[in-house]
């Protein structure tokens, strides 16, 4: 933070580099020249004395999250949650920071505070697509898979084209075992293939091999060049014979 002598001094170095302070003369009776005239002297003078007793600026939103931005990759999240609630309150309506802090409460797993961040996030950029989307999975992650589906239907009106409204509502449909909606969710937005790939790994992170194996090779069926469903395939096939 500069001082107030700092601030002086660097009025002074400006006032030198510009001309304008005067030096000795043999006559007493005359009054230094500077290089401006009188009036032009008595302004700088009277914006000097206003630098001088002016405040310092205060730190943009922009800065704070863009503080916020490094603090977070350098895996430092609770200095970040600070800055990004700083620039937040500074500027309530600041979508960057709001994504960033609601991300960051989600993977804390403090669902209320998160919720009611992605809630502002969508408030903020207008019905977002994408922000109801990881409303709708923050909601689903809380147990609320109700109003996470009303979140999910809410961003594919707002968006018909959105992929991760379609695909993340297509894989909670996965998990409800409500699979021909899941595909039909899925397919609005991916091929035939991926969209069976991604059912599979429904069912091998549920612990049912036999299933995703059989939607793994139904996605190779489809699509043969799939190197994913081929490894998982292959892995799950090696654990099955040990």
């Amino acid at each position: 933070m500069m001082t107030w002598k700092s601030r002086r001094t660097s009025w002074v170095l400006v006032l030198a580099a510009a001309g304008l302070v005067g030096c000795a003369n043999n006559n007493s009776n005359q009054q230094p020249q500077s290089g401006v005239n009188n009036p032009d002297l008595q302004k700088l003078r009277a914006e000097r004395d206003k630098f001088e007793t002016s405040e310092d600026p205060t730190v943009t939103p922009d800065t704070l999250f863009a503080a916020g931005q490094l603090a977070e990759s350098r895996g430092d999240y609770d200095n970040a949650a600070a800055l990004y609630e700083k620039c937040l309150k500074q500027n309530p309506d600041h979508s960057l920071a709001l994504f960033r802090m609601a991300l960051l409460q989600t993977r804390a797993k403090q669902f209320n505070q998160a919720v009611a961040l992605w809630n502002r996030y969508v408030e903020v950029t207008k019905g977002s697509a994408t922000g109801y989307s990881n409303l709708a999975l923050c909601l689903e992650l809380s147990g609320k898979s109700t109003e996470a589906e009303a979140a999910y239907k809410a961003g594919i009106a707002a968006d018909a084209k959105n992929q991760p409204c379609h695909v993340n509502y297509g894989l909670m449909l996965a998990r409800q075992q409500r699979l021909a909606e899941a595909m039909t969710q899925l397919q609005a937005v991916l091929t035939p293939a991926e969209s069976h790939y991604n059912v599979a790994s429904v069912f091998e992170a549920q612990k049912r091999p036999e299933q995703a194996k059989q939607e793994y090779m139904k996605a190779l069926q489809l699509d043969p060049d799939l190197v994913d469903a081929k490894t998982r395939l292959a892995a799950l096939e090696r654990d099955a014979d040990q």
